[in-house]
């Protein structure tokens, strides 16, 4: 039987490889969280309102009507990051394996050709209750008069705050549910 970390190797291998070019970098960052999958799930795969649980984020409008590989969305960056907005590409939506592929597009920020995978799987809380291992990974070139780590470092900064605060959403919508019952 493969313990914790061979899981999450095995789940990295399988579902976070990016073809790395030169003058990019690329990490990969893992969260659990106290919630179940199905819960986590329904706030990732919502494209159209990142702003559920990204808290950089203060707008999002979507061109077209279905959420679909391909659909684009306009993002309202809220002020104190280095940029205003960013337009993004749906790239991959996996509803049953539970895995949401991004691409930016543009935007005045420095992030170019910036890709990202994120992948939800099942877990157990320490509690022995569901929860969910959420794994992102992304690539995006070093932008000229940055080093690698500092792009790497500030990239992994955004994701963790991200990972945070979908963890503080889940965990807080999944006790409200509980209460409910």
């Amino acid at each position: 039987m493969m313990n914790g970390d061979e899981i999450e190797s095995e789940y990295i291998k399988r579902h976070h490889s990016h073809e790395l070019l030169e003058n990019q970098c690329s990490s990969t960052l893992v969260k659990h969280i106290n919630a179940p999958l199905h819960l986590v799930w329904s706030l990732v795969r919502r494209f159209d309102q990142p702003q559920k649980y990204k808290p950089f984020i203060s707008r999002c409008v979507v061109q077209g009507k279905k959420l679909e590989i391909g659909t684009v969305r306009e993002v309202d960056v809220r002020s104190g990051l280095p940029a205003t907005k960013s337009t993004e590409r749906l790239e991959f939506l996996d509803d049953d394996q539970h895995i949401l592929s991004v691409r930016i597009l543009g935007g005045d920020h420095r992030l170019k050709n910036y890709s990202s995978i994120i992948s939800l799987h099942p877990a157990e809380t320490i509690e022995g209750r569901a929860g969910t291992l959420v794994i992102e990974s992304f690539v995006v070139d070093v932008p000229e008069g940055n080093t690698e780590e500092e792009t790497c470092f500030f990239v992994e900064a955004l994701i963790q705050c991200n990972l945070k605060s979908l963890a503080d959403v889940s965990e807080r919508l999944g006790a409200e549910s509980i209460e409910t019952v």
